[in-house]
């Protein structure tokens, strides 16, 4: 399956230049600098960019909307590392938060998933969809066992996401030869509050929506929350087993 796939208002493709890539660095500046908030030695005010030594080794899935009059179009994006480009970057993201090992130990064919962001305006909308269907389509391109990468709770407030947390540990924890662990000071313990005294419906409509996106899709989180102060996120480590989705959510990722 060809990774380029365009809809009437929507074309998804690989970045294939660095204007691409310079593209994509100033959408992540737009949301999670200018909207969220995020600092850091990757944010770049002056250039408003947003970038880390990943992005050289990494593929950019971008998302343009191609009834907009701008040059570059690009409304939406994901970072995909491969296994193999993570050793030549010298690791993967993640690991600045979760210990890893399960995973890159595992023998699986690895991809991690990271700086997803859409402009506001396309939120909730056809526009995630289409970029899950070009992930659908990057990932049997290149035949993925795996995918995994963390996902956000906004702010750094741990008591406001208890109760998700603490469903999200009980329900959705990995299995233990896949289980990654949080790890480093900004490590916080998944289960926050007695499991009984939690709301199970309250606590998944406080999921985020990327959050219950891969739930759906049979994703699991890793143990333990971390607390990225540079990002104002809390955030879990998702794993997604490719196998695992149903041929429902394969007819639904790849549908065009």
């Amino acid at each position: 399956m060809n990774i380029a796939s365009q809809q009437p208002r929507f074309s998804v493709s690989l970045a294939q230049s660095d204007e691409d890539i310079a593209a994509v660095q100033r959408l992540r500046y737009d949301v999670f600098a200018a909207e969220l908030g995020a600092s850091g030695a990757g944010i770049d005010h002056a250039d408003g960019r947003e970038s880390d030594v990943f992005d050289a080794f990494a593929d950019h899935l971008i998302l343009r909307d191609i009834t907009l009059s701008y040059p570059n179009q690009i409304i939406g994006t994901y970072r995909l590392l491969s296994d193999d480009n993570a050793r030549a970057a010298g690791g993967f993201y993640s690991a600045s938060e979760y210990d890893l090992t399960t995973l890159t130990t595992s023998g699986f064919k690895l991809l991690e998933l990271s700086r997803s962001c859409i402009l506001p305006a396309y939120r909730g909308g056809t526009a995630l969809l289409r970029l899950w269907q070009g992930l659908a389509a990057y990932v049997e391109d290149n035949k993925i066992d795996y995918l995994f990468g963390v996902a956000s709770f906004s702010g750094t407030d741990i008591t406001k996401h208890q109760q998700a947390l603490t469903l999200l540990h009980d329900q959705h924890l990995a299995p233990k030869s896949v289980r990654t662990m949080a790890q480093g000071d900004g490590a916080v313990p998944l289960q926050q509050m007695p499991l009984t005294t939690i709301d199970r419906r309250s606590a998944m409509m406080a999921m985020p929506p990327l959050i219950k996106a891969y739930l759906r899709m049979g994703g699991v989180v890793g143990d333990g929350a971390f607390v990225d102060h540079d990002f104002q996120t809390i955030d879990v480590c998702m794993i997604l087993e490719t196998a695992q989705l149903s041929a429902r959510h394969r007819a639904f990722l790849g549908s065009s």
